[in-house]
């Protein structure tokens, strides 16, 4: 019995050397109107002088509505709401609203925060459900 046998034949890869690159001539740079324009003639910039700065007079400083309502409350003989007190407040000209929808809710968060956060040495006081005095 003759047996055959399996011969594999591997290919090896050839690779190419690569070819010297020729050197290839620059370009000539484009020059700017004042490089071709003789020296006699090139443009001379001047210094101007700079305009002095006026002074802006000083803005009020905007009060918080949260400093506004503690003076509001200090004056008070009796508790009041949040939105009685914005109601004062802006009666008073002491707070300008902004684009804000309903103020009165973000000074009764303010002012439970400041209550849990300072404790005794908090400007307000909290007298009944949503009630508010002066400490």
């Amino acid at each position: 019995m003759a047996t055959k046998t399996a011969t594999t034949t591997t290919r090896t890869k050839t690779t190419k050397k690569a070819a010297p690159k020729k050197a290839v001539p620059k370009k000539a740079t484009r020059k700017s109107a004042n490089a071709v324009r003789p020296k006699s003639a090139a443009k001379v910039k001047t210094a101007k002088p700079m305009p002095k700065k006026q002074a802006k007079p000083a803005k009020a400083k905007r009060i918080s509505l949260l400093d506004a309502a503690a003076t509001v409350l200090k004056s008070a003989k009796k508790p009041m709401t949040a939105k009685a007190i914005v109601e004062q407040v802006t009666a008073k000209g002491l707070w300008t609203s902004g684009k804000g929808k309903t103020p009165h809710a973000t000074l009764y968060a303010a002012m439970i925060r400041e209550i849990a956060k300072k404790e005794k040495d908090a400007r307000f006081k909290k007298v009944e459900r949503g009630l508010f005095a002066a400490a």
